[in-house]
């Protein structure tokens, strides 16, 4: 069984405070919250610019095909990011794999800010931009399972949950944030100005990451139980298993755990990146919506997870993970149809109520999500782990959502082949959530104990 119990905080040092706990939270937020922002900054200006400054060609959908397609390019990166930084944080600790990836995406997203289009340098605009997506596909990768390690580590008995998802509100929050500075740049400029530069300007938000970084490095202490683990592991080190790699473990003994964790969640990634970029394309391209009005009904959208991911954690973390997990992978897969039928009226009312109900049930499975991906690890490997199933999830269905959605609108003529899509995938993760089920009833029981006290999943 993959499922294990974990050290707990650690028997040699005292808990760490109430202070400290929130601290640590609230940075590991802020670190999610920025780094998904430089992220997301990316897909809304392949939905809208970058198609025309770095690919052009005669066709506009061939021009957002070749900008999806860098697009989805930083998510195949992601699990380089996920096995590199797994590998050294539960090796190093959390806290340098933070900081690391931090510094890389600011550095990365501020290049693509810089960087000249195809008519100032020709084809090594294109390539460049493509580099610099893979860096971010790396850094996100890597930041991912840090910041939700701060976090759920640090976490006090029983709220696993709710701590977990101050990170996962990192995603709100950087769609938000992308999406204001958007609308800010395009008030700040004309339609031809706005191709030109204005689109830069959330780019160089980026450099902020950097000081973030800083603080997290002088200011935040490793979490107290990969200080147990690594106590455990230099007692042992004599021992044939503390000479193998993380990676090494997993892909032995708990590859299972970690394709079963990436098939349950790609509907959620596939289904958010479509919600916020590939419907911000299609409703200005195809259905000739305003790409403010858009944009702004995707902000008012997202407020809403603020409130939701949390609520949705505090839920699993009194009945459980899986339960409401499942809850929110039923809803995505009977509202798929609804959905594109509001947004294809091309009324904004309507696109605001099915991109809502659709973010509702999104949030619902965000939020108990990180705390259900640590506790399908013990310490020693929960970052490698962890990592690897949510950056499976992230190519099966974020990185290549967009694309794909744009392939089957011109191949179909019609959105319900895009609600197929999504039906399809919300299938795989209730058949991955049943077999992950199956698979932690014989370990733990009724109740069981999991990674930090009673498993909740």
């Amino acid at each position: 069984m993959d499922t294990a119990s974990s050290a707990g905080h650690g028997n040699n040092s005292a808990p760490p405070s109430a202070r400290h706990r929130r601290k640590v939270a609230t940075a590991a937020a802020l670190a999610s919250a920025v780094e998904w922002y430089d992220y997301f900054v990316f897909g809304i200006a392949a939905a809208l610019v970058l198609g025309d400054s770095f690919f052009p060609s005669g066709s506009e959908a061939a021009g957002v095909l070749a900008a999806f397609a860098t697009f989805a390019v930083g998510f195949l990166a992601r699990p380089i990011g996920g096995v590199i930084a797994g590998q050294l944080g539960d090796r190093r600790g959390r806290k340098p794999m933070l900081v690391l990836a931090l510094t890389l995406m600011g550095l990365a997203t501020t290049g693509i800010g810089l960087l000249p289009s195809y008519a100032s340098i020709g084809i090594a605009a294109p390539i460049l931009l493509v580099i610099l997506r893979v860096l971010q596909g790396i850094a996100v990768g890597a930041q991912w399972g840090g910041a939700m390690l701060m976090a759920t580590e640090y976490a006090p008995e029983g709220k696993r949950g709710l701590y977990g998802s101050l990170v996962q509100l990192g995603v709100p929050i950087g769609v938000i944030t992308a999406n204001s500075v958007f609308l800010a740049a395009g008030a700040l400029t004309d339609d031809r100005a706005f191709g030109t530069w204005g689109w830069r300007i959330p780019f160089f938000v980026g450099v902020l990451v950097l000081l973030l970084a800083r603080y997290i490095h002088t200011r935040v202490e490793e979490t107290p139980e990969f200080k147990a683990a690594e106590r455990e592991l230099a007692a042992e080190e004599k021992a044939a298993d503390a000479q193998r790699s993380p990676l090494g473990t997993i892909l032995r003994h708990h590859l299972g755990t970690v394709l079963l964790a990436g098939g349950s969640f790609a509907v959620n990634t596939a289904t958010f990146y479509i919600l916020i970029t590939g419907v911000l394309d299609y409703a200005t391209r195809s259905l000739h919506m305003q790409r403010t009005s858009v944009l702004l009904v995707s902000l008012l959208v997202s407020l809403t997870q603020l409130a939701l991911i949390p609520a949705a954690a505090a839920l699993s973390d009194r009945i459980g993970r899986l339960r409401v997990y499942a809850a929110g992978a039923v809803g995505l897969l009977l509202w798929a149809i609804p959905m594109f039928l509001l947004i294809d009226t091309a009324s904004l009312a309507w696109l605001g109520v099915g991109t809502f109900v659709g973010s509702c049930f999104l949030s619902i499975m965000y939020g108990p999500q990180a705390a259900l991906f640590a506790e399908l690890f013990t310490a020693e490997m929960r970052y490698t782990g962890a990592s690897l199933g949510y950056q499976i999830s992230a190519i099966l269905g974020g990185g290549l959502a967009p694309f794909v959605m744009v392939l089957l609108l011109e191949a179909t003529g019609t959105s319900m082949s895009v609600s197929a899509y999504i039906i399809a995938l919300a299938v795989l993760a209730l058949a991955s959530i049943w077999l992950l089920a199956r698979r932690a009833a014989p370990a733990t029981g009724s109740g069981g104990r999991g990674s930090q006290g009673k498993s909740r999943r």
